[in-house]
């Protein structure tokens, strides 16, 4: 971890250094949809698969300091416009299924609003904030299944102390239209279907599939550590891993999944995270 950890010393950019750059990578995932497009996961279907290969919710309103309520309320605005473009999406053997590809730019002439953004460490205000949840729930779900995580990216900040947090640390995805996908690729013999929907309090998804599942897994955090960095700051890093079991419940695989690296944002003496403890 310490090479990926030495990297992660805050460096100021200017504006126009910052803007250079998302547009330069904006522009290379365009060309590479272009000249590469794939086999992509493009079909929908009204009719819901016979079996759930995982579920999961997650709250539409957390009190977060200082982030006002309003761009939390306008959040549920934007899961609402983006579930309904991708609920029902079949990803058939050997395709591929995009996040930004399938929900496409969020803009205001699509009906998205303004809702949080998270920032080099901070947060602002931006048109389609808050979709990170969306996709945070999808990836999540897709490590209780057979589907194969191509792309993914981490969070490099950990903004919020651990309140009320039921996953582990670094089991997210982090979005940003269009260079910072999620997509996963299906390599299994049967389809797989993406079925998301809001109530009043939880956003709902579902990995669904036409056999009954072989096995489960059981996602876990390995090797949480807190560490002080010579520069004064402090880095959170953790890897997470998940267990294969049988319908029997018998143990047939334990793998890697992802290795987590954040800046803190907010000291570990005042805010612990929840069931760890920090380490230098």
């Amino acid at each position: 971890m310490s090479q990926a950890k030495s990297a992660m010393k805050p460096i100021r950019r200017s504006r126009l250094r910052l803007y250079a750059g998302k547009r330069y990578f904006v522009c290379k995932r365009y060309w590479r949809w272009l000249i590469r497009p794939g086999k992509r996961a493009k079909t929908f279907s009204k009719d819901t698969l016979s079996y759930k290969a995982a579920a999961h919710s997650t709250p539409l309103l957390r009190k977060l300091r200082n982030v006002d309520m309003q761009l939390q309320y306008n959040k549920i605005t934007n899961l609402t416009i983006a579930a309904r473009r991708l609920d029902g999406l079949l990803i058939r053997p050997g395709e591929t299924f995009s996040y930004w590809r399938s929900i496409g730019k969020p803009t205001r002439r699509k009906g998205y609003v303004d809702g949080m953004v998270l920032f080099y460490g901070g947060f602002r205000s931006g048109t389609g904030g808050g979709l990170c949840q969306l996709s945070n729930l999808i990836y999540w779900m897709a490590l209780h299944t057979p589907l194969t995580v191509t792309e993914r990216h981490r969070h490099s900040y950990d903004v919020f102390p651990d309140e009320r947090r039921t996953q582990p640390f670094g089991s997210g995805a982090t979005c940003a239209y269009n260079y910072l996908d999620l997509q996963l690729t299906n390599h299994t013999d049967q389809p797989y279907q993406l079925k998301l929907h809001l109530d009043d309090t939880f956003l709902h998804g579902e990995w669904r599939c036409d056999h009954e599942p072989l096995y489960t897994y059981e996602v876990y955090e390995a090797d949480h550590v807190i560490s002080l960095e010579p520069w004064g700051g402090y880095i959170r890093s953790n890897r997470i891993r998940r267990r294969r079991l049988t319908r029997s419940g018998e143990a047939a695989g334990d793998e890697a999944v992802a290795e987590n690296h954040a800046l803190m944002m907010y000291s570990p003496l005042l805010y612990p995270p929840a069931g760890t403890e920090s380490g230098s």
